[in-house]
């Protein structure tokens, strides 16, 4: 490996972990910054997900998350394949997160598959796609 590819990865892993940052603190500005003008999110694997362009689905997290009061959301086994100036990335999450009216919290994991771009600011995202495989007092089913 490298020095350039150590330091992409790095770079890599660091957009990974404010992205958690970004949507736990509701900071929507971080969260934009870390992906293309044009990105698609699919979240549709989560209750009540849906998928679009970055700033549809910064407008659909702002009024959805706004309900929660709280999320923590963990990433790890972050795998980065690097081909010059894109990435397949692929990481594990795992986030607790309480829904209102849920007396126990909830939980879910799952995999973050994202395409990423090196730009004039950095590696960015055009497209994630959250995998969700397993969630545990999910809101579908009832508290």
């Amino acid at each position: 490996m490298d020095i350039q590819r150590i330091g992409d990865t790095l770079d890599i892993q660091a957009v990974l972990h404010a992205y958690c940052r970004a949507v736990d603190t509701r900071d929507w500005e971080l969260y934009r910054s870390l992906f293309t003008a044009e990105a698609i999110l699919d979240y549709r694997s989560a209750p009540f997900g849906r998928s679009g362009i970055r700033d549809e689905i910064v407008d659909w997290l702002r009024e959805s998350m706004a309900v929660l009061p709280m999320t923590q959301h963990f990433v790890t086994n972050i795998e980065a394949d690097i081909d010059g100036d894109t990435a397949e990335v692929r990481a594990q999450f795992y986030n607790p997160m309480q829904f209102p009216g849920f007396p126990e919290l909830s939980f879910c994991g799952g995999y973050y598959h994202h395409s990423m771009v090196r730009t004039a600011t950095g590696w960015q995202s055009r497209a994630l796609r959250e995998d969700n495989v397993w969630f545990a007092n999910n809101p579908m089913t009832g508290p």
